[in-house]
């Protein structure tokens, strides 16, 4: 089939309409998925409905659904590969996980050996006003990083660190019992062949070998780059909607919402394989 293909911004995202993710793809339609989700790093499908276990399979034309790094004994969900993103609670327990508030740009996945290469989020119920997701493309982020930050970023690795009892850094004199990895700061995509930049203000701790001050003032610098509004969309979910983005050259981050409001998606991701460095 020919796919309707709409450009949600600039310099990231593009909706995909006329296809149900429920139903089984053909082979030329699971590989012009695939040519878009490349050339657009996420993708917007509207209107999706997943009866059963059908959106384990949704993003099946991407790779293998890869299992959840949350410890089971920290998490709501007893599927082992389907999380709530929500802040709906029942006799006062979360549902899920990632409840409430703000959530800083992050690649998912970026503090273990083999990250994941792709997260999908399906909407079931969303808050009025707030609960956005914002995307920042990453290969724009490093081309339009300044050649003297370039070079001072490109060969180098950092370390990233997430503590799943809290979204923010941690103390990194106690990393005992908390996620935490090394990757290079520059990655080229193993398909696209493009650099991205692979830093981000929520996991990034600091960079390997190098004096913890002067490193911090260097991400910072770079980070300040990742974030700009230039190379970002902003998301405003509404119920059914399915979003499918690439972890290797893209970051996100929500922002915050009143309490009171329901907020639940559901999340999946896709096995991926050690970062490349640039």
């Amino acid at each position: 089939m020919t796919l309707e293909i709409v450009p949600l911004s600039p310099v990231i995202g593009a909706e995909i309409r006329g296809i149900k993710l429920c139903l089984p793809q053909d082979e030329a339609t699971r590989s012009a998925l695939l040519t878009a989700w490349h050339d657009n790093v996420l993708l917007l499908f509207r209107d999706q409905e997943f009866p059963g276990e059908s959106l384990n399979h949704s993003a099946d034309w991407i790779g293998t659904l890869g299992a959840r790094a949350r410890p089971e004994e920290r998490r709501q969900e007893t599927d082992p590969y389907i999380m709530l993103v929500s802040n709906i609670r029942e006799n006062g327990v979360p549902i899920g996980s990632l409840p409430d508030g703000e959530m800083w740009f992050h690649h998912d996945m970026a503090f273990v050996d083999t990250p994941h290469k792709a997260t999908f989020l399906h909407a079931v119920e969303v808050p009025e006003t707030g609960g956005n997701t914002k995307f920042a493309n990453m290969y724009a982020a490093y081309e339009r990083l300044p050649d003297t930050l370039k070079r001072s970023i490109e060969g180098r690795r950092v370390l990233q660190v997430f503590d799943f009892n809290q979204t923010g850094m941690p103390d990194l004199n106690n990393l005992d019992g908390i996620k935490h990895a090394v990757q290079p700061a520059v990655v080229r995509h193993p398909e696209t062949g493009r650099r991205a930049l692979y830093v981000n203000r929520l996991m990034t701790a600091t960079i390997m070998d190098m004096n913890p001050d002067e490193a911090r003032r260097l991400l910072d610098e770079v980070i300040s780059h990742a974030e700009d509004p230039a190379i970002t969309y902003e998301h405003h979910w509404r119920t059914s909607d399915y979003v499918v983005w690439d972890n290797r050259c893209s970051t996100h981050a929500r922002t915050d919402f009143h309490p009171s409001e329901r907020r639940l998606l559901r999340r999946g991701m896709i096995e991926g394989a050690p970062m490349i460095a640039a």
